[in-house]
């Protein structure tokens, strides 16, 4: 991907123009660009899309306005969860604070000049559609290595990358020997973050907050949370990311998703008294939130 392309499409974003191009655009009426959110790590299966959710409707609880954008085109799971929430709200006939949700356009490619890549497009289309009407931008990538995901990445202001706790997915982020121990090398996707992180910095963009999340705990196997704990933080002081709580493995999450529901709305449909476990994964939401250190966001939930 050339640097200029990625340099035009995050100084497009706010572009008031009927057809986008990938030229300097404008800035929103306050003079600032949207904060763009990307959940991200290759791999299927670590709650991406259930955080994603999670944090943009939290967000959107504490009045910022935030739209969202699901790149995996086959899945969706991130587009599904906010459909379901649609339908459930005016099934009840209630209003609950929702992220603005949109799809990547069609654009016409006959309107392209060789060599332009038309999903890059899309997405600056996408994103540029979301700016001047919000705060921030969460994306939601698909769990595998497309042009999509790699070109969000690179407009990534904050990149929240879940992981499993376990060393399968520790694999995503590095190699490492035998004993479990032995840091061998960077895997292809810490690679390629850092690669957007390069691409930015030659553009003179601010570099990526990235944040890996220890996701989906479970209660059992204390000596190999205690090995992933001393791997994931002798990673993150060799090649550059802060680590966050994520969220234990609990059946409420995967309960919520047919409603479009959050832990956040549980009050809001009529659930007066929260059991332990609920009360300790709000606490676990609130904590993410507050380790993300997001601008211009104070915890208030």
């Amino acid at each position: 991907m050339a640097l200029t392309q990625i340099h035009r499409l995050r100084r497009a974003l706010a572009s008031p123009r009927p057809r986008l191009t990938l030229e300097c655009g404008q800035k929103s009426g306050d003079g600032t660009v949207a904060h763009i959110i990307v959940v991200g790590n290759e791999k299927g299966g670590a709650g991406k899309s259930t955080m994603a959710m999670h944090v943009a409707t939290a967000l959107a609880r504490m009045g910022h306005k935030i739209g969202t954008l699901d790149l995996d085109l086959r899945q969706k799971s991130l587009g599904r969860y906010l459909e379901n929430r649609h339908k459930y709200m005016a099934q009840i006939g209630l209003d609950l604070p929702t992220p603005i949700d949109v799809e990547l356009p069609e654009i016409d490619q006959s309107s392209l000049s060789p060599g332009e890549n038309v999903l890059d497009h899309r997405l600056s289309a996408a994103v540029a559609g979301l700016e001047s009407d919000c705060e921030f931008i969460l994306i939601d990538c698909p769990g595998s290595h497309t042009r999509l995901s790699q070109v969000a990445h690179s407009l990534a202001d904050t990149l929240i990358t879940p992981l499993n706790d376990s060393f399968i997915d520790f694999d995503l982020l590095a190699h490492v020997d035998t004993d479990g121990e032995t840091i061998l090398g960077p895997s292809v996707y810490s690679e390629m973050v850092w690669n957007a992180r390069q691409l930015r910095a030659q553009a003179g963009l601010e570099p990526i907050d990235w944040i890996v999340v220890r996701n989906r705990m479970g209660a059992q196997n204390m000596v190999n949370k205690h090995k992933m704990e001393a791997a994931v933080e002798k990673l993150s002081r060799r090649i550059g990311f802060r680590v966050a709580p994520g969220f234990n493995e609990r059946v409420i999450f995967r309960e919520l998703f047919p409603r479009g529901l959050t832990l956040l709305d549980l009050r809001d449909i009529g659930v007066q008294g929260l059991n332990i476990s609920n009360v300790a994964a709000r606490q676990e939401l609130r904590d993410l939130i507050k380790a993300l250190n997001l601008p211009g966001v104070t915890v208030s939930f």
